[in-house]
């Protein structure tokens, strides 16, 4: 009998560490998604970048909060 409530427990704290971790997946998965694909020139700048327009095919933010993204 005392095997039985210790094993249930077990998997009841498996069942819930497996809903832990999949909600944190699902949290990140969000947030990076949430990034703008490409910012305004004054987006670019006012995130402390500047605009980098020797990139083919557009203008990109360099530095600042909006580093690596295409400038529209």
């Amino acid at each position: 009998m005392r095997i039985r409530r210790i094993l249930a427990a077990v998997f009841a704290t498996a069942a819930l560490a497996g809903l832990g971790l999949t909600g944190a997946a699902t949290a990140s998965a969000t947030a990076v998604s949430a990034i703008p694909a490409s910012v305004t020139p004054g987006e670019c700048t006012d995130g402390g970048g500047t605009i980098d327009r020797s990139t083919a095919p557009l203008p990109t933010c360099r530095g600042g909060a909006h580093n690596g993204q295409t400038v529209d």
